[in-house]
């Protein structure tokens, strides 16, 4: 390992004066647990202090005038002590993470995962790595919330492997897996969910108004040709120069990839291991093409992609199977495995270092549940949308701000859906009015909804992200992850804007069966 590399810096900067001032306030916070406990305590007090008002904000999921709920009410506090436990295990992050970690612990226990890094790094090219981890973080996309436990931390072994900062590497496919979250080559199951809440939205006011699940396909596409280029230009320019000057590596690196060549036992086992897991996936692809598939969802069009298909569910299971399979194969091979001992042996290291994880998780876990049952954060997307359509602007200038308070509300809320189960209703009707089709609506939803969740500390993965950065530097905290993904977020944030606005301004086509007006051109 060429420890010089990391440690080589460049001359200071404003802007590493100022991602150094983020990252030193950020981490005079108290422990992202503490943090996360305070913050619930704060949600209390003000849902008890604002329930009492009066907000004249109607919300779209029930028609009703917005209420805040009183946290600290009678009914409430035993709500919360019932369900103390469930908030917890039903953290949607806390089964995916457990579960594929499973897998991966025993694929990493075997050295398939080193052996495999090294194989990557001896065909690649040096200078390509950036852009190659930034388009496997879009690509992981199709595999639902597969990129937060498997993209993004062997983006850091990647790098750390080439002589390179770990955390550049791990900033890289947070930025692809997250940042570029509605930016894939190609179709998810982001796609249907959004266009379903859409058509919701568009038949408030036409009542046959039908929005294409494949609606925004080429400019998702586009978008992630550019994603790659500018996430490759932010890393190699802007993040790994700050690194290198601020944040040494200190951790236990013990274990990780080197750039030796393999090993002729290596290379078998690795070549089994392969055959193994492609054999899986062979399987899979062959019993989910027919047309009565059981991994197809139950409702038209039965497709592969849609929420509740049973393959789109199934993605933490595979993750597991096709870890564990080639894991123990490569293993026997190479006789680091010599019996089922070595494998649970496996298993139980990775569970040992995800102690910090489900610390950070419960409390982050019962904050989120807390910030969502007040009501507070919908309050604030309603009032900031309200703002917007009263502000009677012209319709790029109107769609620029959706993007932007998008991007705001993204940091209070989370979720995709609930997002955009808020502020649909109100944006889509309003410039279907104004002659703007819901597609091109929807298209400046996804990029407000992208940008801003490399940074905001309630994207459930968010705890995750702080732990994988603590392997590499032992002082890691929320400021250290923020100040290294902001670049990102701003740059993403600003281009990808005026990307979109290009796009729009050229008429090019958004994705099938979707327009740019309303009502649509015959």
């Amino acid at each position: 390992m060429n420890q010089e590399a990391i440690a080589a810096a460049p001359a200071d900067s404003t802007l590493t004066r100022v991602l150094g001032w983020i990252e030193r306030a950020g981490n005079r916070l108290p422990d992202p647990a503490l943090l996360f406990a305070s913050l619930m305590l704060l949600v209390w007090l003000l849902s008890w202090w604002m329930s009492s008002m009066a907000f004249d904000v109607i919300d779209p999921r029930s028609g009703n005038t917005l209420v805040i709920n009183n946290l600290l009410a009678g009914d409430a506090i035993a709500k919360f002590m019932a369900d103390f436990w469930r908030v917890f295990i039903n953290f949607p992050p806390l089964g995916t993470v457990v579960v594929a970690m499973l897998g991966i612990g025993v694929a990493d226990a075997s050295g398939m995962i080193n052996a495999g890094l090294r194989a990557i790094l001896g065909v690649t090219a040096r200078q390509l790595l950036t852009p190659m981890v930034v388009a496997v973080g879009l690509l992981s996309h199709a595999a639902v919330d597969a990129g937060y436990v498997l993209v993004i931390p062997l983006g850091a072994v990647i790098f750390y492997a080439a002589g390179r900062h770990p955390l550049a590497g791990l900033a890289a496919a947070f930025a692809g897996v997250s940042g570029g979250f509605s930016a894939c080559f190609v179709p998810t199951s982001i796609d249907p969910l959004l266009s379903g809440i859409a058509t919701s939205a568009a038949r408030i006011i036409e009542p046959s108004a039908e929005v294409g699940s494949l609606n925004n396909y080429f400019f998702a596409v586009g978008s992630s040709v550019l994603i790659v280029f500018l996430g490759w230009f932010v890393t190699d320019r802007i993040v790994e120069p700050y690194l290198k000057r601020t944040t040494p590596v200190d951790g236990d690196m013990s274990g990780m990839p080197t750039l030796e060549p393999l090993a002729p036992k290596e290379k078998l086992g690795l070549s089994l291991a392969m055959a193994a897991m492609l054999g899986g996936l062979a399987l899979v692809v062959l019993t989910a093409l027919p047309e009565g598939s059981p991994w197809r969802s139950p409702t038209p069009p039965n497709g592969l992609t849609q929420t509740d298909a049973p393959l789109m569910q199934s993605i933490v299971a595979l993750i597991f199977f096709l870890f564990l399979v080639p894991g123990i194969v490569y293993g026997a091979v190479t006789g680091v495995f010599r019996s089922h001992r070595d494998v649970i042996a496996g298993m139980s290291k990775a569970m040992s270092g995800l102690g910090y994880y489900l610390v950070m998780a419960f409390f982050a876990a019962h904050f989120i549940n807390a910030f969502t049952q007040s009501n507070l954060g919908a309050l604030l997307a309603l009032s900031g949308a309200e703002w917007l359509k009263a502000a009677g602007l012209h319709n790029m200038v109107t769609m620029v701000g959706i993007i932007g308070l998008t991007g705001l509300t993204n940091l209070l809320i989370g979720s995709a859906s609930a997002k955009w189960a808020l502020l649909a209703p109100i944006f889509v009707p309003m410039l279907m009015q104004l002659g703007v089709s819901p597609d091109v609506t929807q298209a400046a939803y996804r990029i407000g909804d992208s940008s801003t969740n490399i940074i905001t500390p309630l994207l459930p993965y968010f705890p995750l992200i702080v732990l994988f950065c603590r392997k590499y530097v032992q002082s890691a905290g929320i400021g250290t992850v923020v100040a290294t993904m902001l670049p990102y977020s701003v740059v993403f944030l600003v281009v990808w804007t005026a990307f979109f606005l290009g796009w729009w301004a050229l008429e090019l086509p958004l994705g099938f069966a979707a327009g740019y007006t309303w009502p649509p051109s015959p």
